[in-house]
């Protein structure tokens, strides 16, 4: 399937609106967006940037629609989530080669983030008959008390440009279920897979005769997210993004007493322990470090390697760089693809001369390549860099395929190594030592809100809830109970007594 069938199929055109209140689009005035594909620098197609008149309407839409949509039988919304998943099923195979086009990543990782929503909408269908709340006992005679879930209302999405369309639908999927309708600001770097997935939504919404405002989708730049975050209407805002997007986001929010759920950077670091299979770690660190090009929040940017097996494993790891195939991505032969713009590789060079100016010793030598096939300007060399946990780059998280590596000699040193930079995302420890296993997922060890063992920092499942702390947000999406960021907790008591027992044992003489 050549391109122009893909983006014919998923209803792309040269240019497209960027508003839609649900299933239907808004004219604009505004800017075009433009989106240019890092695997060839060309131009795809064009959209039509949201104006603040349209951002009031789509608010507007998705309030009328809350009014509806909450009175919803959840299982029949899930019904309807359900039919979404089937439509994703059929849109597989375009959708995933857009989001490989459009972003950058090879297409096996382009169709993974399409399985994702796929799974996000078996995991929401399900979860539409488990919105369970708790039954206490009162300690009042003849009364019953019990917790009750309700959906909040509008919840807005702001998505960042490397999971393009996956990370939307845990938000999305979750809320629809829950009884919320969903205002989506994607990034600016990928506008068609969102207009993409916009268009299958609507399809099923259509025909399942869903109330109009259900799924707005904004277009634009900031300032629409910044008006999203100020927005009293809006009751949560959950933003994909750095870290000073974040703080932004949750300063504006908190400013207001509304909620936010923040998925921000992450620094990443696996420790490879002297009793690690070597030949299990190898390809976690390899996949962790390379995949998606270094432009994963999980993507692994530290290994801390004990020193009895430091050089046997560099040997390996610096091998196994010299196989890797770096160009188009959707040539599955290819393992890298390209960077997503021209500023994400001025930031990678920038990181390579301030690890360099720090001592760090190179270990695989990045750049930029050149030449035929490379003319977007965004294909770089994954890197590796020997380097001391204090080095002030270290602290940082640079979206790009730099690997720092480190020494150290007990486990204790390990973890306070790993635990050491602002952010807390995903962590990970190669080891066949139980003791050691234990100790890293006990409180005295990894301070990350991914923690794993004998797997890489990258891959997270959909069944367990995502998320980090410190830098990284403190959010939690996707799986286990995340569904309850979307609704509020209602505290219900029923007294069938023919008594009132008052507070404290007061009583009136009445």
């Amino acid at each position: 399937m050549n391109m122009n069938n893909v983006l014919k199929s998923l209803g792309i055109e040269k240019i497209n609106e960027g508003t839609y209140t649900g299933t239907k689009a808004l004219k604009s005035n505004g800017e075009k967006i433009d989106s240019y594909s890092p695997v060839d620098g060309k131009l795809i197609a064009s959209v039509t940037a949201s104006s603040e008149k349209n951002y009031e309407a789509v608010v507007k839409q998705a309030e009328k629609a809350f009014v509806e949509w909450q009175m919803i039988p959840a299982p029949k919304r899930g019904e309807v989530v359900r039919q979404i998943g089937e439509a994703l099923r059929e849109y597989k195979e375009p959708l995933g080669r857009l989001v490989s086009f459009e972003m950058g990543k090879s297409l096996q990782e382009g169709l993974g983030e399409v399985q994702e929503m796929i799974d996000i909408a078996d995991f929401a269908v399900g979860l539409s008959r488990q919105l369970y709340g708790l039954t206490m006992h009162s300690e009042r005679p003849l009364h019953r008390m019990y917790e009750q879930w309700h959906p909040l209302g509008i919840v807005g999405i702001i998505s960042a440009f490397n999971f393009p369309v996956a990370v939307w639908s845990w938000n999305a999927f979750l809320a629809w279920v829950c009884g919320d309708v969903c205002i989506w600001k994607p990034s600016e770097k990928t506008p068609l897979t969102a207009i993409a997935c916009h268009n299958i939504v609507s399809s099923v919404l259509k025909a399942n005769k869903v109330p109009e405002g259900i799924n707005g989708l904004i277009v634009a730049g900031r300032e629409i997210g910044e008006k999203m975050s100020a927005d009293t209407r809006i009751p949560l805002v959950s933003a994909t993004g750095s870290t000073r997007m974040g703080k932004a986001v949750g300063a504006t929010v908190a400013a207001r007493l509304g909620r936010s759920l923040l998925e921000l950077g992450g620094n990443n670091a696996i420790i490879i322990s002297e009793h690690a299979d070597l030949d299990i770690a190898l390809p976690a660190a390899l996949f962790g470090a390379v995949g998606t090009a270094g432009q994963r929040c999980t993507t692994t940017r530290r290994l801390i390697i004990h020193e009895n097996v430091y050089d046997a494993f560099k040997k390996k790891l610096a091998a196994a760089y010299k196989q890797l195939n770096i160009g188009n991505p959707l040539d599955e032969a290819n393992h890298v693809g390209p960077l997503i713009d021209k500023d994400a590789v001025a930031a990678y060079e920038n990181a390579i001369k301030a690890v360099k100016a720090e001592g760090g010793k190179q270990l695989v030598a990045g750049g930029v390549l050149e030449g035929k096939g490379y003319e977007s300007g965004c294909y770089v060399k994954p890197c590796i860099y020997e380097v001391e946990s204090n080095y002030t780059i270290v602290q940082h998280e640079t979206f790009a395929p730099i690997l720092y590596i480190m020494k150290y000699k007990t486990l204790e040193e390990a973890i306070a190594i790993q635990n050491s930079v602002p952010q807390g995302l995903s962590s990970s420890i190669m080891t066949l030592n139980m003791r050691e296993a234990e100790k890293f997922l006990s409180c005295a060890g990894s301070d990350c809100g991914i923690a794993n063992v004998n797997i890489g920092t990258s891959g997270a499942e959909i069944g367990g809830a995502f998320g980090g702390e410190k830098e990284t947000g403190g959010g939690r999406e996707s799986g286990s109970d995340s569904w309850k960021a979307y609704m509020r907790r209602q505290t219900n008591t029923i007294n069938y007594s023919n008594q009132l027992p008052l507070a404290q044992g007061i009583k009136f003489n009445i």
